[in-house]
């Protein structure tokens, strides 16, 4: 190849600012670079600070000097001790994978560790489901809790291109709007938490269904907690189908919202007997308490095992270049749980035994604001399932609450 020559030329550029011309000339090619002092990238310096995402709740919290004080909007699950909870199971569990000298930390593959993918898929639909029979179920270990949204928010950019419209629907507010957003997709975000009435009203999710275009995107949290009778079930799977919209789905904390593992995954067999295929964001970091590892799953269910193969290695092509391996420390505590039948009956007794102890503390909190002749009914804070829900508060009845807290923590020592 010959080499390049090069000229170069000062010139006057706009607003009088000198311009710096350079011509290359290869043998291929002819090239022209332009720097300008008004084109170039804004300096390090001039970036401004991005806005708090700390609410001004938890800011209040933490200004409030009163040593009996509870913040009730963690996004984990807090022990009395107010302490993030932690399966006993887990405990041991690391213990002994850390003295196990067969580990040889080596690279797992893109896809992440194939035993706790199959493991997560058993868990989320059963051994000996269908659509594990069948081979039509699959998935990728992702990392973190926005993982499975990332990766397949890259997938559906680049081979669904004529689904660029994504709802986000859920019983609150949901943070994977700002992925599809940042890669040029079209978001509306809806609840179907009715606060005129204080509960979840699966009309306000069917009436979302009947406006949206044909062809786009569902991203559906909170489906387990919202009760559908099997009118509406049929209702909703018909607009679904004529529409052709493509459900993708988040399973957040499997077994923390009834206390049941398969009840709370239930409504995934609806859309698997269906023929719909679909997304799903499973996160397995809050059901087994280990929080800061962010362990979890993306799984894609197709109408046959061939079309699965591909979807796969085409997800595999973005798992690398996003996080190329993911780690193994959670993923062979779970799988270690999950394979073991006496570790995961005692995995599941734990789950039920953090359930039995939010309902308590909802009805504390409710029996407390009875007795302070807080104005209305609170019969909705019990009715609610999960680790988070509504109280439904006014502005004008904070003290109230502040004193059921209190009374609450206290009543726990």
């Amino acid at each position: 190849m010959a080499a390049a020559k090069t000229w170069s030329w000062d010139l006057q550029g706009q607003r009088g600012q000198q311009r710096d011309v350079r011509v290359e000339l290869s043998e291929h090619c002819l090239l022209f670079v332009c720097l300008a002092p008004d084109l170039q990238p804004p300096h390090p310096a001039y970036v401004p600070m991005a806005q708090k995402l700390e609410g001004s709740l938890l800011k209040t919290y933490k200004q409030d000097d009163n040593p009996n004080k509870m913040f009730l909007a963690y996004k984990v699950c807090m022990t009395s001790k107010g302490r993030p909870w932690v399966s006993s199971v887990v405990r041991k569990t690391r213990m002994q994978i850390a003295q196990d000298p067969s580990l040889n930390y080596e690279y797992t593959p893109v896809m992440g560790m194939k035993s706790f993918v199959q493991a997560s898929l058993n868990l989320l639909f059963g051994k000996n489901s269908q659509v594990i029979v069948e081979n039509r179920a699959g998935g990728v270990q992702t990392v973190g809790d926005s993982g499975a949204f990332q990766l397949g928010a890259q997938f559906l950019k680049s081979w669904c291109q004529s689904s660029q419209i994504v709802y986000i629907v859920s019983s609150q507010k949901e943070p994977h709007g700002l992925i599809f957003q940042d890669m040029g997709f079209t978001v509306y975000e809806h609840t179907f938490w009715d606060s005129a009435h204080l509960c979840l009203d699966p009309n306000m999710l069917l009436d979302v269904v009947k406006h949206a275009p044909h062809g786009c995107v569902f991203v559906i949290g909170s489906m387990g907690n919202c009760q559908l009778t099997p009118s509406q079930w049929t209702q909703l799977m018909t607009l679904m189908k004529s529409k052709e919209i493509f459900p993708f789905f988040d399973i957040p904390y499997q077994g923390l919202s009834t206390g049941d593992l398969e009840e709370d995954a239930r409504f995934l067999h609806y859309f698997v007997s269906q023929g719909f295929e679909f997304f799903c964001s499973q996160s397995l970091s809050k059901n087994f308490g280990i929080y800061d590892e962010g362990v979890g799953t993306l799984v894609v269910v197709t109408l046959d095992n061939q079309l699965l193969l591909r979807v796969l290695s085409q997800l595999m092509n973005f798992a690398r270049a996003l996080w190329l391996n993911p780690p193994t420390t959670g993923a062979r505590i779970i799988t270690s749980v999950l394979c073991n039948p006496a570790m995961q009956g005692e995995w599941r007794q734990s789950l039920e035994g953090v359930v039995e102890n939010v309902m308590m503390t909802k009805e504390k909190v409710k029996e407390k604001l009875r007795l302070l002749g807080t104005p209305g009914s609170w019969d909705h804070i019990t009715e609610q399932k999960g680790s988070h829900s509504y109280l439904g508060l006014n502005y004008y009845i904070t003290s109230s609450i502040n004193e059921a807290v209190c009374f609450t923590k206290d009543s726990e020592r």
